[in-house]
């Protein structure tokens, strides 16, 4: 290289596309929303390389079993960027661990999230982060950690997706599950609040590549714009289930998630039985008729793919039925009987036609 040519600037990380000073200003706009989450089991703050979490409490249990999950939120995160509506995308997160360990009865204790991004928005992030904060103190379990990774090359500069980890105790004589559920029993539906977090890959086919319409398109059967009925968070069950779970004779519970409702169900029943669930004993959500409609989707495919406005069953003893359907109730989850367990070959199966 001649005298007269000037050498190029030497590669630093920023260079590379990851701002450290971005988040470390993620990270100081969050603390307040994790501080949020903190229960009295929660060791030290947040900063650390590990969150902890004081296990003593566990000897108050004679027989402590722990209870993990782990999952993401899907393309619904695809609606959020599009929309730049950050702080709702959480409760999805949240809804889909947490309420998949209180089905067999355990307490949600803490939880860990991990946020990979293309770049690092301090405000995105911690909007995410917030989001997440208030879904775990309406679950009662502490955010006690987690990590923002900034992958330039591998997503977008707008880009981001979410996972998440939760761990719960249950007493192991208060096991919920299979082993409990036996002919006779009655199944108690909770409605959804809409979609939740699962297939959102048909939903986004159907109405917004199929379809072609906006997010931002007023759609008279749901009395709001599409964006926002897509954006509707997932109903958190776990305190709603706990309660449930200590006032009545519950046998087991199911988390409608991904593979629909009578798939789920038919994951907690022994061999022996099978449940009927009476399709006329409620009416799904407008925005499942509308998918459907639009996108030419049969009723089965429909049923297998998304909740059709049922998040979370509870299979209860025939004589609880009501007293479990009135404590729902009462604690703002609308419930109803849903249809009976009988002798059968493990499957769960829907019958009749959707209200209304």
């Amino acid at each position: 290289m001649s005298s007269s040519e000037s050498a190029p600037a030497g590669a630093t990380y920023a260079s590379a596309g990851v701002d450290i000073e971005a988040g470390d200003r993620a990270v100081e706009l969050m603390k307040e929303w994790v501080a949020k989450t903190r229960r009295p089991e929660v060791v030290g703050g947040l900063g650390g390389f590990a969150g902890l979490f004081d296990a003593s409490a566990l000897k108050a249990y004679r027989r402590p079993l722990l209870a993990t999950s782990t999952d993401g939120v899907g393309t619904k995160v695809a609606v959020a960027q599009r929309m730049d509506v950050h702080d709702t995308i959480g409760f999805d997160l949240v809804g889909m661990v947490v309420d998949d360990i209180v089905v067999c009865g355990a307490e949600p204790l803490f939880m860990t999230d991990y946020i990979a991004c293309g770049r690092v928005v301090p405000e995105r992030t911690a909007a995410i982060v917030k989001g997440i904060a208030q879904a775990c103190v309406a679950a009662g379990c502490a955010l006690s950690g987690g990590e923002t990774a900034e992958h330039p090359g591998l997503l977008g500069p707008d880009e981001y997706d979410v996972a998440g980890a939760v761990t719960g105790v249950v007493e192991a004589d208060a096991l919920l599950g299979a082993d409990r559920v036996r002919a006779g029993d009655v199944v108690v539906a909770m409605a959804s609040s809409g979609l939740h977090s699962n297939g959102y890959s048909l939903v986004r086919h159907v109405l917004l590549e199929r379809a072609g319409w906006a997010l931002d398109r007023d759609v008279p059967e749901l009395g709001r714009t599409l964006g926002e009925e897509l954006l509707e968070p997932t109903r958190i069950y776990a305190q709603d289930c706990l309660a449930l779970a200590a006032g009545v004779e519950v046998h087991a519970m199911s988390h409608v998630t991904g593979g629909g409702l009578a798939a789920n169900l038919a994951r907690v029943l022994p061999g022996t039985v099978t449940a009927r669930l009476d399709r006329a004993t409620w009416a799904p959500q407008p925005v499942f008729g509308l998918v459907g409609e639009v996108g030419g989707v049969s009723e089965p495919e429909l049923e297998k793919t998304l909740n059709m406005g049922v998040g979370m069953v509870a299979v209860v003893a025939a004589d609880a039925a009501d007293a479990a359907v009135r404590l729902l109730t009462d604690r703002g989850v609308p419930a109803w009987v849903a249809g009976e367990v009988v002798d059968g070959d493990g499957s769960a199966t829907l019958h009749g036609a959707y209200r209304g």
